[in-house]
């Protein structure tokens, strides 16, 4: 293999991938298409395809591009959030079909599959995933479309094996059965610590308004497929739905890919340390982490400063701390700290999927760790 014929890492990838210099001008940094129409050379003749903003835009495109290539998949289509990507996978399941789902999911995910979805005639059951063995193959039936899961899960983290997964719908298919499609949340992972399409998923997507925008200063979402009739399919919804980005958040986002892989790494460094910190705590009673990605969650004991519940204790750590903002999201430089049960998860009280209300959720951000550390010892010290 020649050094042309070889392929560029990740890291490279990342800072290039839909950032090529621009065609007309050699700009290093591509223009913004802030436009919502385009002029075109006569009737029904757009120029280059391009008729209408809903329907194309250049800035978009690359960001679509650049996505797809990092997540190592053929098609990328973008959307106005991580929840309008949501919703146009879950279209691909007809009235009458079904969907399988992780029983760990964005409070978002459920209030959309089970008060949107489910009154159009779709109906989700959620199992457990990530335990493993023969959970997913004692479930699926033929009215099952797609199995859907986040992994690592939100917000209690649970690591389920892709090409487990992958594996059991190849193999229903191969007894005759429905294969369904596999989809895949990579939000807490992104393509620099996971590529999910790799493990055999047929979707992958994100709230690209976490990780890979990575500032807190915009709202995307964005999918990623090899299926070209799916992708037509979702392109398709992309358009008739009308939930597509503006040129400014695809920009956004497009700037934050260059740096996504070393924000990860400093994401991991540091939430690796605030994890075994918390583990070493006599007043924490769980801590759960992956081994990888930013995100840290753990309960706390009663009892505290002042004798508290776990819950008032769990409170008291969330309002507690400085260089955590008390604040729903993710993903960002900046460390978040969160209460699920009673902020991004308030959808799924009195579900199955209820969610601790002692929890406390971390966003573990990228600063200097002694001062993330000090911060959560006062916090913790004083609840």
């Amino acid at each position: 293999m020649t050094d042309r014929d070889r392929e560029p890492s990740f890291d490279t990838l990342a800072v290039h991938a839909g950032a090529e210099p621009d065609e007309l001008t050699g700009a290093v940094s591509p223009p913004i298409f802030q436009t919502s129409t385009f002029a075109q050379d006569g009737v029904g003749r757009p120029r280059g395809g391009y008729e209408y903003a809903r329907s194309q835009n250049p800035t978009r495109e690359r960001l679509e591009r650049a996505v797809a290539t990092l997540e190592g998949g053929e098609h990328g289509i973008a959307f106005a959030s991580g929840s309008a990507a949501t919703a146009a996978i879950a279209e691909l399941a007809a009235p009458g079909d079904e969907i399988v789902v992780g029983n760990d999911v964005y409070g978002g995910t459920f209030r959309y599959l089970e008060r949107v979805r489910r009154a159009a005639g779709v109906d989700s059951i959620y199992v457990d995933l990530a335990s493993g063995g023969d959970v997913l193959w004692e479930v699926l039936t033929e009215r099952t479309r797609l199995v859907w899961f986040e992994t690592p899960s939100n917000p209690l983290l649970k690591v389920t094996d892709i090409d487990a997964v992958a594996a059991t719908v190849a193999r229903r298919a191969d007894e005759g059965g429905r294969r369904p499609l596999v989809v895949v949340d990579n939000t807490f992972a992104s393509p620099a610590l996971q590529r999910p399409l790799q493990h055999g998923a047929d979707i992958v997507f994100h709230s690209a308004t976490k990780y890979l925008a990575g500032h807190s200063d915009t709202i995307l979402g964005v999918a990623v497929t090899s299926d070209a009739a799916v992708a037509d399919r979702l392109r398709f919804l992309q358009n008739a739905m009308g939930a597509v980005p503006g040129p400014l958040d695809c920009f956004l986002v497009l700037r934050g890919l260059r740096t996504l892989h070393l924000r990860m790494d400093r994401h991991g460094t540091n939430a690796v340390a605030v994890a075994a910190w918390l583990r070493a705590r006599p007043d924490v009673a769980d801590v759960r982490y992956p081994g990888f990605g930013g995100m840290v969650s753990f309960v706390p004991t009663a009892g505290g400063a002042t004798p508290r519940s776990a819950v008032e204790r769990a409170a008291a750590i969330a309002e507690g701390t400085r260089l955590f903002t008390l604040a729903e999201s993710l993903g960002g430089v900046e460390s978040l700290v969160e209460i699920p049960a009673a902020m991004t998860h308030m959808s799924v009280a009195g579900s199955p999927l209820e969610v601790d209300p002692a929890l406390v959720r971390l966003s573990v951000g990228i600063e200097g760790i002694d001062d993330l550390l000090a911060d959560l010892q006062r916090a913790l010290d004083e609840a």
